[in-house]
């Protein structure tokens, strides 16, 4: 599991051929609604075949026009990839 810090995430799904997994990304950034604001990431992991992101423990807004989720308020976040899975968690100030 590897730590990070950011004040805001994107999760997001890119366009793949393969119907049971995707390649997909977090942006990482230092201000949040990053989505509002225009703010270009500061850093994006990027991963190749993904079925599922768990997200444990965090409040996520779904932004439907992109189909991306958005987690604002974070101290720091983890992500630990588990063959085609990525299991997400962190700490938020609320």
């Amino acid at each position: 599991m590897k730590q990070y810090k950011a004040k805001s995430i994107i999760v997001g799904r890119k366009k793949g051929e393969q119907d049971d997994v995707k390649p997909c990304f977090i942006s990482m950034f230092n201000g949040n609604d990053p989505q509002k604001t225009g703010e270009a990431p500061f850093e994006v992991l990027d991963f190749d075949a993904i079925h599922k992101v768990v997200i444990e423990g965090l409040d996520v807004s779904y932004l439907l026009p992109g189909n991306d989720l958005v987690v604002n308020d974070l101290e720091s976040f983890s992500v630990k990839v588990d063959g085609e899975h990525i299991h997400l968690s962190g700490k938020q100030s609320r």
